[in-house]
């Protein structure tokens, strides 16, 4: 079938070369923001004079009715078309017949799919904030529930100090806050309309670049025509964002298999978010939290491929640049999937607020505010911080806990041990006396929840 741009060839390609070239089973997705987009387009035309009132209104009505029968699903996309816009083109052609072949004029496919992945990606970025702020909702409510909830805080992944489960979760929300922030701010950034750069070097029409962009809902437009074409830098930071959103995830993901485990036993994940092994009845797999750690991988193989692709392109447009999509929708499907089932993960998600108390019991968490206790009777830290250390050397040689240990064991190892030392070395205590903004206090933790909530 001869192309749409024959005219200096004959428009007729190979099978595998038309194969290898089209992009419509990717871009396809894009119709509504194709379709869209040339409705503003034809509205210009007409209100510059380039083309008749009359030609832009019978235009936008064979638009609309494309996009209406595309979604009612009385005109399919046709697979074997080059890509969405000439599928869009073909139609509205063999239905309006030589108006159709009107809209093209002052634009080029170039800035074209310029524009219709800005808005396509506008869009996605809307929801995937939406997801986002979502989590942030489900994370709050459980940090709620748990906030005096004490359990071990780890370094290097061993016991350090003693936190609330509330507040452990609040920190996970407070990286979604910052992705939040990069959402927006790459939103910002791609808000910017390519139309009327044509194909590189802008057109010889009297064009008004700006009523397009504010019909289609842009701060403004791309101010040169060579980098309004070949610019990608908007989906190389959305990709950047996303993994970093990924990886938040991925952390997350993480602690959560861990904490699952009977060596943990921290949570206990939903039947409905865990599965079963085929041969071992006994099991309870977090296969969920495995596959968005897993995921976090692929997202950051598609921010790669883009970077690698975009790095040695000259300008202005090559069709390198069609690799772009199929990164980019890949990303963005992955992290709505991710965050969807991550949502019903934690929402579902119950904790062993026992075990999580006596694992901070048994890791001696508490040895910090033992040696606090001492400095604050009058004894150099380290030399506290010493005798700390050989009281637990005791517990674990005589397999008890700081909190057990006699007052008068505590004696031989110092005089300014007295009854009030049981009172510091309370892990509820520990936690409550950790009164710095940001700390793992109830109250502390109440204020990081409420600062969420405002925000939400």
């Amino acid at each position: 079938m001869a192309k749409m741009w024959a005219g200096v060839t004959d428009g007729m390609t190979a099978k595998i070369a038309d194969d290898f070239n089209s992009s419509i089973h990717f871009d396809s997705r894009m119709y509504r923001q194709d379709i869209t987009g040339s409705m503003a387009h034809a509205a210009m035309l007409a209100a510059k004079g380039i083309i008749s009132p009359e030609d832009a209104d019978c235009l936008v009505a064979g638009l609309e009715a494309i996009l209406g029968d595309i979604e009612s699903g009385a005109l399919p996309i046709d697979m074997e078309c080059e890509d969405i816009h000439m599928f869009v083109e073909q139609v509205l052609t063999q239905r309006l017949g030589d108006v159709g072949k009107k809209l093209h004029t002052a634009r080029s496919r170039n800035d074209q799919v310029a524009l219709d992945i800005r808005m396509y990606l506008r869009q996605e970025i809307d929801d995937i904030t939406d997801l986002v702020r979502k989590l942030l909702a489900v994370l709050v409510d459980k940090a709620e529930e748990y906030k005096s909830a004490i359990m071990p805080g780890y370094t290097h992944l061993q016991r350090a100090q003693p936190i609330t489960f509330g507040h452990h979760l609040m920190a996970y929300a407070m990286m979604l806050l910052r992705d939040v922030d990069r959402l927006s701010d790459c939103r910002k950034r791609m808000n910017f309309s390519p139309i009327g750069c044509c194909a590189l070097a802008g057109t010889t029409y009297d064009t008004d670049r700006y009523f397009e962009a504010e019909k289609l809902g842009f701060e403004g437009i791309c101010l040169n025509s060579l980098d309004g074409v070949s610019d990608r830098d908007f989906c190389v930071e959305l990709m950047s964002a996303i993994s970093v959103l990924m990886m938040h995830l991925s952390r997350f993901s993480e602690e959560i298999i861990l904490w699952s485990s009977w060596e943990f036993k921290f949570v206990e994940l939903s039947d409905a978010y865990t599965t079963g092994s085929s041969i071992m009845p006994q099991k309870r797999n977090p296969d969920m939290a495995e596959l968005v750690r897993g995921k976090t991988g692929r997202v950051y193989g598609d921010l790669m491929a883009l970077l690698t692709t975009l790095k040695g392109l000259p300008l202005a447009y090559n069709k390198d640049m069609q690799e772009d999509k199929e990164a980019v929708f890949d990303a963005c499907d992955t992290v709505k999937m991710c965050l969807e089932v991550f949502c019903g993960m934690i929402k579902t998600m119950s904790a062993n607020t026992q075990n999580m108390k006596l694992a901070a019991q048994k890791g001696f968490i508490n040895a910090t505010d033992l040696a606090d206790y001492l400095v604050k009777k009058g004894l150099p830290f380290r030399s506290a911080y010493k005798i700390s250390g050989q009281l637990v050397a005791l517990c674990i040689q005589t397999g008890t806990v700081l909190e057990d240990l006699p007052l008068d064991t505590y004696k031989t190892y110092s005089d300014l041990f007295d009854s009030d030392l049981f009172e510091a070395i309370d892990l509820s205590n520990c936690v409550e006396k950790r009164i710095s903004v940001g700390g793992t206090s109830v109250a502390s933790v109440e204020s990081q929840i409420a600062y969420v909530k405002a925000i939400l």
